[in-house]
């Protein structure tokens, strides 16, 4: 975790260990600061990731399926994380298939189809007002 931001930041071994205790206790995981990724759970994998790209100070956060290979018991805690994240004020876009996480944590949300949004507005209209048949009929199969 402290390579990327020494050797692309320019930041010296201290500063970068700081920054990356400060982030893996940011995520909940300073106390596996030693651990090896084996060593971890894959929702402690997730984390980790998150904190090595937190180290790196982005302006913006993508987040493509993040919780699709974890264990259903690791969802909750991954999503938390990345609800607590925008709730900081970072700005994030999100991929998700989780409905009612993008309910509740979106300023807007986007629905694809085959490549190309297919509707997009506030999360109160794309779940209460779908405009596009594709939509509604999205809606209806997984809600």
């Amino acid at each position: 975790m402290a390579l990327a931001p020494r050797k692309l930041h320019g930041l010296s071994a201290d500063a970068a260990k700081e920054l990356a205790l400060t982030q893996l206790d940011r995520v909940g995981l300073k106390h596996k600061a030693g651990a090896r990724p084996g060593m971890l759970s894959g929702g402690q994998q997730q984390r980790v990731a998150i904190a090595r790209a937190l180290a790196m100070a982005p302006q913006v956060m993508f987040f493509d399926e993040a919780t699709s290979a974890l264990d259903p018991e690791m969802v909750k805690g991954a999503l938390q994380l990345i609800a607590d994240l925008g709730a900081s004020g970072m700005t994030m876009i999100v991929v998700t298939h989780e409905m009612g996480f993008a309910r509740s944590t979106s300023d807007t949300v986007a629905f694809m189809d085959h490549g190309k949004v297919v509707e997009s507005g506030p999360p109160e209209q794309i779940f209460e007002a779908a405009k596009t048949e594709r939509l509604q009929r999205f809606l209806f199969q997984v809600l």
